[in-house]
């Protein structure tokens, strides 16, 4: 029983708020809804390989501008009704009237979905133009996250920003706006990615200072491209550490290199994240999930 609500209903999965409360460690994986019927095949490969590792969930993205939504709710969908594992679905407000939301959030539950991240989205014309609400939606998180917990019985997450968001005046600016979305309905937060610890121990701090004690889940993605990671940066506002940037510039020729060095920086990242404290680790894949099962591999052998 969670806020009056039952935590879910007879016979469907467990939510993230139970999984999470348990007090394992929490792994989870991030894929996206896939364009082609090539891209259709690779994601399901990753998917059914990502299964037998048993993650406590798996999360599909919802595109910039809503692009995605049917893909979102179909993969969604069939990873719930044909597989073992907990979906996480994303939902945006970008582009999107109050009653498109709703009707998204019944799509969800109508297949036995429980599971929501609730995000505001970038801006319609890119991560760095204005913010431009839809005329009949809705212009913060905060509020997409009391219309799913309005709408019924689901386990909201959240975004946080270990660097900032880019629209935030300061970082305790930021955190105060993750505390809204906490004191809002939200269950836990997914960090977007990024690359220092202390940068993430520090926005967990800073929420405790407010009150705000939600789980926040670390979003780590394995460097397998060095100019698709600072294209990212560029977009995202995220830090990129000279120490990570000098370990994979020295062996920016070798792209098998680059890869082994993006894996073994991931490994270390997240070694001492859970070292630190932190309740699990959220796998950014790409769709591939060979890096990002390399680094799971290499966490589970480490000694605890």
């Amino acid at each position: 029983m969670a806020n009056g609500l039952p935590s879910k209903l007879p016979g469907a999965t467990p939510t993230i708020r139970e999984l999470l409360a348990t007090g394992q460690r929490s792994f989870s994986f991030e894929f996206f809804p896939p364009k082609t019927p090539e891209a259709e095949e690779v994601l399901w490969r990753s998917i059914r390989e990502i299964e037998q590792l048993r993650p406590t969930f798996v999360s599909i993205t919802y595109g910039a501008g809503g692009t995605t939504r049917d893909g979102t709710i179909r993969v969604t969908e069939r990873v719930a009704q044909d597989t073992s594992l907990t979906p996480l679905g994303h939902l945006t407000c970008v582009a999107h009237s109050k009653d498109e939301l709703r009707s998204v959030i019944g799509a969800y539950a109508g297949s036995g979905v429980r599971n929501v991240l609730a995000l505001r989205g970038d801006p319609p014309g890119g991560p760095n133009q204005p913010w431009v609400a839809h005329p009949e939606g809705m212009n913060h998180a905060i509020e997409l996250v009391e219309l799913v917990r309005e709408l019924g019985d689901f386990c909201v997450g959240v975004a946080a920003f270990p660097d900032k968001h880019p629209e935030a005046s300061s970082l305790e600016a930021d955190a105060q706006v993750l505390a809204a979305k906490a004191k809002a309905g939200a269950d836990y937060a997914i960090t977007q990615m990024f690359f220092g610890a202390g940068d993430y121990f520090r926005l967990v701090d800073r929420a405790a200072a407010l009150g705000c004690d939600i789980p926040i889940l670390p979003g780590i993605m394995p460097v397998t491209n060095i100019k698709q990671i600072h294209r990212m940066a560029e977009l995202t506002g995220m830090a990129l550490p000279t120490a990570v940037t000098d370990r994979l510039h020295a062996v920016e020729d070798d792209p098998a290199a680059v890869r082994e060095v993006g894996i073994e920086i991931a490994s270390e990242l997240c070694d001492e994240l859970l070292a630190g404290g932190a309740p699990g680790i959220h796998f950014i894949t790409l769709n591939r999930s060979t890096a990002t099962r390399q680094v799971y591999r290499n966490l589970q052998s480490a000694p605890v």
